[in-house]
């Protein structure tokens, strides 16, 4: 019998094995961005809602570090995170954050029913800064520093055990 005959039976092992093996591996449930360490894209986006301010990528060149939220009215996380970002502005942080595919009524209901802690808030109704900012999903939250560049990326809702580690990751941008 030729060698040629077991070649797929040995391609089809090695197959198994190879899928076997990466089974085995723990699993990375982030996409984390590659836009860290880089500047902030270019974005100028409308207010998400009527009597707010837009959000743009030139308020975060002006020398003092901010948080940048990605949220939206839908999502279910952003309800669990908001006290911990109100914790946050009331520690002096200044939160802008950007509207995912949102109407300007539901997120005038949502911050009515949970709480502002944003300084402005735009609307990104196409997901292009969510995008060009290397955003997996909503919410996530970006530490600036004042010259406009990416220091960090939170992916998931904020919660209370994250709270000390963004002050400090605004501190570091501050140096």
């Amino acid at each position: 019998m030729s060698w040629k005959v077991w070649l797929p039976l040995l391609a089809f092992s090695a197959f198994i094995g190879l899928a076997a093996y990466q089974l085995t591996q723990p699993k990375d449930e982030f996409v984390e961005s590659g836009m860290i360490g880089q500047p902030l894209p270019y974005f100028d986006l409308p207010p998400a809602m009527d009597g707010a301010g837009g959000a743009a990528s030139a308020r975060f060149a002006d020398g003092t570090p901010r948080l940048l939220n990605i949220w939206a009215s839908w999502c279910l996380p952003c309800i669990a995170e908001a006290p911990h970002l109100e914790r946050l502005k009331s520690q002096g942080v200044e939160i802008v954050g950007v509207a995912i595919r949102d109407r300007p009524e539901d997120v005038a209901r949502f911050l009515a029913r949970h709480g502002n802690p944003y300084s402005a808030i735009g609307r990104d109704d196409l997901s292009e800064v969510q995008l060009a900012i290397g955003s997996s999903g909503v919410p996530e939250t970006f530490v600036i520093d004042g010259k406009g560049m990416i220091r960090y990326q939170h992916i998931g809702d904020v919660r209370a055990d994250d709270v000390p580690l963004l002050l400090e990751k605004l501190q570091e941008a501050r140096q």
